[in-house]
């Protein structure tokens, strides 16, 4: 069964009379268990893409289905719920509060939660032994280093058990070291049945996938298997 269908999707922005198209006619189709890479040149349109697969922009036209539901039909409230119930977001940037401690960064999601459950500190806590930052439940932001920050928003995505993990370019704001970190925190969960979509440029970082969707001047160019000899290569 497909988790997520984009049948036709366009996406245009008009400023003072002029029309840039970003998305042309994409669709695509990502089952439940996939570990698939978004990957293309800056301005291919990629983060376009990832904010209407995550409920956060609407195209222009043409159809998307998330978990069965239609998500042009979806109001405004129904769009938040389907955001805080069924996706995780990391970002580049981490999008963590400075004042707060990393175990309260993990629980901010729950703060929206429908039906958030009564244990919320335990569930950080494991959350972040998870992503092996244990030790760290009571430093900020500003005591992390960027490989540990990008560690906290990854437990943060997993907060309230989401079906889909959303990540745009989570290493780009990393070294080597923490960057092979957090992709081997990533091929940790898809072990355990998650959705995992990626938005990178790093061709290395595309090889941890199943599959490489290829985006360039806002087309699918490609899209292909990843064999095993190739992800081991990445590793």
């Amino acid at each position: 069964m497909n988790l997520i269908e984009m049948n036709s999707i366009c996406k245009s922005y008009r400023n003072i009379g002029f029309e840039t198209r970003v998305l042309k006619d994409v669709t695509l189709h990502i089952k439940e268990g996939d570990y698939v890479s978004i990957i293309g040149p800056s301005g291919a349109g990629k983060s376009t893409l990832m904010a209407i697969m995550g409920c956060l922009s609407q195209p222009t036209s043409g159809e998307y289905i998330l978990d069965g539901e239609e998500v042009g039909k979806l109001n405004d409230r129904k769009l938040s719920r389907v955001r805080n119930e069924k996706i995780g977001f990391v970002f580049q940037a981490f999008h963590l509060l400075p004042g707060v401690t990393a175990m309260e960064n993990v629980t901010l999601p729950l703060v929206y939660a429908k039906n958030p459950p009564g244990n919320i500190k335990e569930r950080a806590r494991e959350l972040l032994a998870k992503v092996g930052l244990e030790h760290r439940l009571h430093h900020t932001p500003g005591q992390l280093s960027g490989g540990e920050q990008q560690r906290v928003t990854i437990a943060r995505s997993l907060i309230n058990d989401p079906r889909i993990i959303l990540a745009d370019e989570p290493t780009g704001n990393l070294d080597s070291k923490n960057g092979i970190e957090t992709m081997k925190t990533f091929d940790n969960l898809i072990k355990e049945g998650k959705t995992i979509i990626l938005i990178t440029h790093d061709q290395e970082v595309a090889q941890h996938a199943d599959r490489i969707i290829s985006i360039r001047d806002g087309q699918i160019a490609s899209d292909s298997k990843v064999s095993h000899e190739e992800q081991i290569r990445s590793l």
